[in-house]
């Protein structure tokens, strides 16, 4: 399942970016009015082809977000289910004092070591 609307949400993606490049932005607007654009030659008329770009593009923006929260609500559930198990995320090591060094007594500052401020 979690592939599949992984596949879906790659694929939506693409889509948008693809959607997002082949529209025009709004200064070409003032071209196309002058007959340099040739949007009245387009197959979805003078202003269709905007329109149907922006509903589709709305669309699969749509679809992304839907995608996002469905991945995310598995991979909470996900989540949740490995804390249930009970399986330990950090295990504990228990320091056994043998395994500690031993210190060399002229190491250890004793009284004598501090200077005293006069």
């Amino acid at each position: 399942m979690e592939v599949a609307i992984l596949i879906v949400h790659v694929l939506l993606a693409v889509a948008l970016i693809g959607f997002i490049m082949i529209q025009q932005g709004k200064g070409a607007d003032a071209g196309a009015s002058f007959g340099g654009g040739g949007a009245s030659q387009t197959v979805f008329g003078s202003s269709g082809s905007g329109n149907f770009l922006s509903r589709t593009t709305a669309v699969l923006a749509a679809g992304l977000f839907v995608t996002s929260f469905a991945l995310a609500i598995y991979a909470k559930q996900q989540a949740s289910s490995i804390s249930d198990a009970g399986i330990p995320v950090v295990e504990q090591v228990e320091v056994v004092e043998s395994a500690l060094p031993e210190l060399d007594s002229a190491l250890v500052p004793t009284d004598s070591d501090v200077p005293v401020a006069e």
